[in-house]
């Protein structure tokens, strides 16, 4: 693992946003001054054997996360999440009928030099897709055409979208996002979903979840022309569809209505899991010492709160890196986690979005910041594996 500079290429500003980046807000460099969000000027290099290495890792730790939702199901262990509790049944019949799933993001530290360390999972509303799967795509075919990378994301994502054609009830599929997000992030990476799912053969209509309609008399969701919602992709987390009675009547509508990504995908997204995986795993090479409300033996570790976004209301102890960011988290309990910074590469630290599709290990996106967490000032570069 080696970061590298290179020349941008002429007009990649235009360029990037035929492809659909439109958004994204200036990330910041080492010493602080505003950066391009999406930034060619630098690139990782990666060697064949590292890639296939975290390939069959992020697989490990998609196979240990499922085995962890079923454990949190038979011992009931929702309290420990967080979640209320008239939706504890809900989510245990979500996973026992096999809602399907289509696809997550781990966070990782890796340095090259050791095994990837899961940081978290994003499982249920994760962003920075477009970037991985098609931008940095065309910055490789352009700039390095002989070179490899480590992305089949685009045809997973149609692939799985196929499969899910025989499990889902119609090929009328929704897809919904917040129209409140204004940096215009959820809107394009639910577009781009939606391209794959009609690339699969879905016929697809979007329309922000503000606009989900519900039909009282015959008590089912509808779409603007009063059509019902049978199956409805949401970029939107469960832990705010399931904070008011909006949310009630979508678990409700389970499973005559499919909401993907599924209901019992609430556990992996939560940073709780982090603290059950360590249980069930306890010394595990891809995992750190994670624990749930109290930070037990560790004397250096970051607090997280369970449901906390981009880095918010994290507070990080010891080793004389104390540190904290602010935000609106933080009221559902926190996790403990041992402190393993991220690697530094010329001032700035990246960490590792590994992506998963279905059940099968599918790409990587790299975002880096100069602080220790991983905020919204981080920028998204690209990624190569030269050919020998």
């Amino acid at each position: 693992m080696r970061r590298k500079r290179g020349t941008p290429r002429p007009g990649w500003q235009q360029t990037v946003e035929n492809q659909g980046l439109v958004y994204g807000k200036p990330g910041r460099d080492a010493s602080g001054q505003p950066r391009p969000y999406w930034d060619e000027s630098v690139h990782y290099e990666f060697d064949m054997d590292e890639i296939l290495s975290l390939e069959a890792q992020v697989e490990v730790l998609h196979t240990m996360c499922l085995h962890a939702v079923e454990q949190v199901i038979t011992t009931e262990r929702f309290a420990d999440f967080g979640l209320p509790q008239w939706s504890w049944e809900h989510i245990a019949n979500s996973w026992r009928r096999s809602d399907p799933h289509v696809y997550g993001r781990f966070d990782l530290r890796y340095d090259g030099r050791g095994p990837a360390k899961l940081l978290e999972y994003n499982a249920d509303t994760p962003t920075s897709l477009l970037e991985a799967a098609i931008v940095q795509w065309h910055w490789l075919t352009d700039t390095h055409p002989d070179d490899d990378q480590w992305n089949s994301l685009h045809e997973k994502l149609v692939e799985r979208w196929t499969e899910l054609r025989d499990t889902l009830p119609k090929t009328e599929l929704h897809f919904t996002w917040s129209g409140s997000d204004a940096t215009g992030e959820d809107n394009v990476t639910t577009a781009y979903l939606q391209e794959t799912a009609a690339e699969a053969g879905f016929d697809t209509v979007a329309l922000p979840i503000e606009e989900v309609g519900f039909d009282t008399e015959l008590e089912r969701f509808v779409d603007l022309e009063e059509a019902p919602i049978e199956s409805i992709f949401k970029l939107y987390p469960w832990e705010w569809v399931l904070d008011d009675d909006f949310g009630k009547r979508v678990v409700q509508s389970l499973p005559q209505t499919m909401w993907l990504e599924p209901l019992w995908k609430t556990l992996l997204s939560n940073k709780a899991i982090l603290a059950v995986l360590w249980e069930m795993y306890p010394g595990h090479p891809n995992l750190l010492p994670a624990y749930l409300d109290d930070p037990h033996e560790l004397t250096e570790y970051i607090r997280k709160p369970k449901l906390g976004r981009e880095g918010a209301n994290m507070s990080i102890v010891g080793a004389g890196l104390e540190t904290a960011t602010g935000g609106v988290y933080g009221a559902e309990g926190f996790v403990y986690q041992l402190l393993d910074p991220l690697p530094e590469f010329d001032g700035m630290r990246p960490v590792l979005g590994a992506w998963i599709v279905g059940d099968t290990s599918a790409g990587l996106g790299i975002r880096e910041t100069a602080g220790l967490i991983t905020d919204d000032g981080a920028a998204f570069v690209p990624h190569r594996i030269p050919q020998p």
